[in-house]
């Protein structure tokens, strides 16, 4: 991979507290800048991936959300099983502690 300068100004005080900080981790101010670069790219990528996937997830929730063929469960019916079951494990919980 071809390489480049990257150069820019920094707070004199600033330099000087990062080149320790790089120090203490047995790396050169440079290849320490590296590492912090490599990971600020990686973690923008991962929330752009993030967000590309949370994007796909909810256009394909709206196309079945609009979707003539589905199947629409009221929510008396979905809170009245629910509530059936809570009833079923609280029993049995009950049960086992006896």
């Amino acid at each position: 991979m071809a390489e480049s300068t990257f150069t820019f100004r920094v707070d004199e005080d600033l330099k000087a507290a990062f080149a320790e900080v790089a120090k203490a981790q047995d790396r050169t101010a440079a290849q320490f800048l590296r590492v912090l670069m490599r990971e600020a790219v990686e973690r923008d990528q991962a929330v752009r991936d993030h967000d590309a996937w949370f994007r796909s997830e909810v256009e394909q929730a709206i196309r079945e959300a609009d979707d003539p063929n589905t199947a629409w469960i009221p929510h008396e019916e979905v809170m009245a099983k629910w509530e059936a079951r809570i009833a079923e494990l609280r029993q049995r919980t009950s049960d086992d502690a006896a």
